[in-house]
């Protein structure tokens, strides 16, 4: 007897072809090898063994053989390395983006909107009575005319100023996002990993900013002991470093960052799993591990502080569930009068796409 076969996840039925199947797979991988193919290809070959994913008309040597073919990888034999192009850093961050953007309803077309009524370049879908000054290309004749209708009936149409229906508009606006990634040891202590649906996240955020949203900027900040900038081509490669949590050295470069930035619309997004556990004080780092460090709070504190009376709002992602740090997250978030979630893994690219699609109907003030 057969039994039941669930032909629906079934990898040879889902009108893909084979190197499509096989592609889906290796780009997963490449994200949890931050990047490392040799790693990745020898994953590809255990699943393989387990699960059958090949088979006698297209094996892993032709999965090889295309990948190089099609510009995926590239070879150098004299040192023996295999890495990726950038095609593949971008086939990445496409992947990265269908399965968290796609988790979502599907949001309206178009740039950011502030929601400020008035004559913008995006219709608002809400009217509103006619009001003397209002332009004639604001009226919404087919609103207006079933007023008229319904208020003087079929047979004797007469249209007036009190059936006139208004179509809003709003207006457009950019906006500068920063995201900042803690990269410290404790995004992969305890068997868990942290980092690599913090890096999935990074690279569908800058996906949809750059091919929906190019008039919008983001820039990519990671925290350790320092912090620097990365570029979006690095991110799958983005590795955690034996590293405290330095969330004032990232707080500080992500302000200098949007300083420089000419519009008005300004926001930080932090990814999280720990406390701040480090500052920089001159070439020396003052470092404590063992619970909240007063030191350290503090000046975490006058930093949401500073970015408050900036008008930078900071969205705080905290994928830890310790009461103390939840305390602390809900007074940072307090002092800086921005949001947090206390989100899992599964849920964190959910969440931040949601947070930065509802910004787009933020009034601008």
């Amino acid at each position: 007897m057969r039994g039941y076969h669930f032909s629906k996840f079934d990898i040879n039925k889902n009108g893909k072809s084979p190197f499509d199947q096989l592609m889906d797979i290796f780009l997963q991988l490449l994200t949890f090898t931050s990047g490392d193919v040799a790693e990745a290809l020898q994953w590809m070959n255990e699943l393989d063994k387990e699960y059958h994913l090949s088979n006698d008309e297209y094996g892993m040597g032709d999965f090889l053989d295309d990948l190089k073919s099609k510009g995926y990888i590239t070879e150098d034999n004299q040192k023996g390395e295999i890495k990726i192009t950038p095609k593949t850093e971008q086939s990445i961050r496409k992947k990265s983006l269908e399965e968290i953007f796609g988790k979502l309803k599907k949001a309206g077309k178009g740039d950011h909107k502030t929601f400020k009524p008035g004559q913008g370049d995006e219709i608002n879908p809400e009217t509103r009575p006619f009001q003397f000054g209002d332009m004639l290309e604001q009226i919404d004749f087919t609103e207006s005319i079933r007023n008229a209708q319904i208020n003087h009936g079929i047979e004797s149409f007469n249209l007036r100023e009190d059936d006139l229906s208004i179509r809003e508009t709003d207006f457009k606006t950019q906006t500068s996002t920063v995201l900042m990634i803690d990269i410290s040891h404790s995004m992969i202590l305890y068997g868990e990993d942290r980092i690599t649906p913090a890096k999935k996240v990074a690279m569908a955020l800058s996906e949809l900013i750059t091919t929906r949203y190019p008039k919008d900027t983001l820039d990519i900040v990671v925290f350790g002991n320092d912090a620097w900038l990365v570029e979006i081509k690095d991110l799958p490669y983005l590795q955690v470093g034996p590293y405290h949590t330095n969330t004032v050295a990232g707080l500080e470069l992500a302000m200098d960052i949007l300083r420089r930035r000419k519009n008005p619309n300004k926001q930080i997004f932090m990814i999280t799993d720990g406390k701040p556990t480090c500052l920089k004080i001159g070439k020396r780092y003052y470092k404590n591990a063992f619970g909240l460090d007063r030191k350290v709070i503090n000046r975490c504190l006058n930093l949401a502080a500073q970015c408050k009376k900036l008008k930078i709002p900071i969205t705080t992602f905290m994928i830890a569930t310790d009461p103390y740090l939840q305390r602390f997250v809900q007074e940072f978030t307090e002092m800086n009068h921005g949001k947090a979630y206390f989100a899992n893994l599964d849920k964190l690219g959910t969440f931040i796409f949601k947070d930065f699609e509802s910004g787009k109907s933020r009034k601008v003030l």
